[in-house]
């Protein structure tokens, strides 16, 4: 399959470091020239949604370079199709492909609010921040018809668990009214993606994520309601969209953002050969020079998972990067802003069982 595929950030189902086989579709010439091939239409693959019942909810880690130590994915894979999305080898864990599999073949995890109810319930559990939707998105398309997340939302206000969020989808406007009583009691951050302000670059990077005008305005809708919100410049990709970093900070500044921050490319695993598929696909002019200044910092190869290098590269690209960011941080007025640390001690368990007192 070699042409781009409207509405899809992959053009293959690149097979999983895990398989053992592969298969690959030949035209064998048998059938006619008007007789539709059987089966769905290569060029235009749907997205389906498989229910999980998923044994526990909660991802913890105690990785460095990371500002939480808590996470919660209610979806596998994400329709957004992202082309550079650093989740996508997750898929080959499932026997699935990162590449098409990992944005048409979804796993909805039915059963997560009920599990975080009792995980809320074990009598040791100590609560700390919880960022909800860290690998897929957690306002990724199908969340419009299932709501998974806001039945998790309204988990995190009945018990006042304080947690953030991080989307490219307008759609968490919906969820204002449970967004805005976290918010009074310091309980809630939503940080939106912005990773171009050009809405013709955000349809080939991110497909069926929402366009930048539209997180933005979500953003000032938000931040008009009370809400903390902040900007993710996410992920800075060189002779792609590095140029924007500036422009960006200071529009979200002008929605409202009171943090901001930014990653560099990740390139783990299978993500590698699909970027520069797209790469070939979309700016075949530039690609050989996108990926020389990307291994250029990170040590002569594709990625480098090293903590500490692995968000923000290393060498003289890297460092001319980190310094514009300050200044454009500075100039931005975020310097002057910042959100308050989530409050975890108005978290409380289940209320006690009516029949203790009967007893």
């Amino acid at each position: 399959m070699s042409a781009t595929i409207k509405g899809r950030g992959s053009r293959h189902y690149l097979p999983g470091r895990f398989e053992r086989t592969t298969t690959e579709a030949v035209d064998d010439g048998w059938a006619g020239a008007d007789e539709p091939e059987s089966g769905p239409d290569p060029l235009r693959p749907r997205t389906e949604v498989r229910e999980e019942r998923a044994r526990s909810i909660i991802s913890r880690n105690d990785s460095p370079d990371v500002g939480f130590s808590q996470s919660l994915n209610p979806y596998r894979g994400c329709e957004h199709g992202c082309s550079y999305c650093f989740a996508r080898p997750s898929h080959a864990y499932l026997n699935l492909s990162p590449g098409l599999d990992f944005e048409t073949r979804l796993f909805a995890k039915t059963n997560a609010p009920d599990l975080l109810r009792r995980e809320f319930a074990r009598p040791g559990y100590t609560p700390s921040p919880i960022a909800l939707g860290i690998n897929t998105d957690a306002y990724q398309p199908v969340e419009r018809r299932l709501q998974l997340t806001r039945r998790l939302i309204e988990v995190m206000l009945e018990h006042r668990h304080p947690f953030s969020l991080i989307t490219k989808n307008a759609l968490v406007e919906r969820d204002i009214d449970l967004l805005r009583p976290l918010a009074e009691q310091r309980l809630i951050h939503v940080n939106f993606s912005v990773t171009t302000l050009d809405p013709h670059l955000g349809a080939r990077l991110e497909p069926r994520a929402a366009a930048p005008h539209a997180r933005l305005r979500a953003m000032a809708r938000l931040h008009g309601a009370g809400i903390p919100v902040g900007v993710l410049f996410a992920p800075v990709i060189p002779w792609v969209n590095d140029h924007e970093l500036e422009a960006v900070l200071e529009a979200a500044a002008g929605a409202g953002a009171a943090g901001a921050g930014y990653v560099l490319l990740r390139l783990p695993h299978e993500v590698a050969p699909l970027f520069r598929d797209w790469l070939q696909a979309h700016m075949p002019d530039r690609a050989a020079r996108v990926m020389a200044a990307i291994r250029q910092m990170r040590g002569g190869r594709d990625y480098d998972a090293t903590f500490g290098n692995r968000m923000r590269g290393q060498g003289a690209y890297a460092a001319l990067l980190a310094r514009r960011f300050a200044l454009a941080h500075r100039r931005a007025g975020f310097d002057r802003r910042g959100m308050e640390p989530l409050d975890c001690s108005r978290f409380h368990g289940p209320s006690a069982s009516p029949q203790g007192e009967l007893f």
